[in-house]
């Protein structure tokens, strides 16, 4: 018998200063089992960071062949795709070809490793790649239990992230535009 997702439930007050772009999401997200709490909170600061009506979270691990979160139009185009973590340099390729845009956040202990050793093969791609301290997220994940009402404030390269419990800013360093 397969493990079942623990699933979040976010009430979120987002404010993005940098794009006018203001709303109250109500966030229903699935942890998968072999997911940690700072992949989750990094997968929903993504869709904070690319908030859009028609934006969703998809199967994500459960589904190689799908992005972390997308954006399909209304006649179905892929307009965004975005992965969280670490990924090949394959599977960028593969997604810069279907989406017309394409972003990587990055966020593990790992990320400045593996950024250096992914650069130069993602230098020629049309992808935006971005890095979250994983110190900050580690903050961020402490912030949240099953239930929870945050504030998100996004200005310049920071975002403030405020709950019941405390409050971290995380900076979203661009590693290529």
């Amino acid at each position: 018998m397969a493990i079942k997702p623990t699933i979040y439930k976010f009430k979120i007050s987002l404010s993005d200063l940098n794009r006018d772009y203001y709303s109250a999401l109500n966030l229903t997200v699935a942890q998968h089992p072999s997911e940690t709490l700072e992949r989750m909170m990094a997968r929903v600061l993504a869709y904070c960071l690319n908030a859009d009506e028609l934006l969703s979270f998809t199967k994500g691990l459960s589904s190689v062949e799908e992005p972390d979160i997308w954006l399909r139009g209304l006649d179905d185009q892929l307009h965004l795709w975005i992965d969280v973590g670490e990924p090949a340099q394959d599977r960028i390729k593969k997604a810069s070809r279907m989406a017309k845009s394409t972003r990587v956040y990055s966020f593990n202990s790992k990320s400045d490793t593996w950024w250096r050793q992914s650069q130069a093969g993602f230098a020629n791609l049309p992808v935006q790649v971005f890095q979250f301290s994983w110190a900050d997220m580690q903050a961020l994940a402490k912030l949240v239990s099953r239930t929870s009402d945050m504030s998100f404030t996004i200005t310049g390269d920071s975002t403030y992230i405020a709950a019941d419990n405390g409050e971290v800013e995380i900076i979203c360093r661009e590693l290529q535009a």
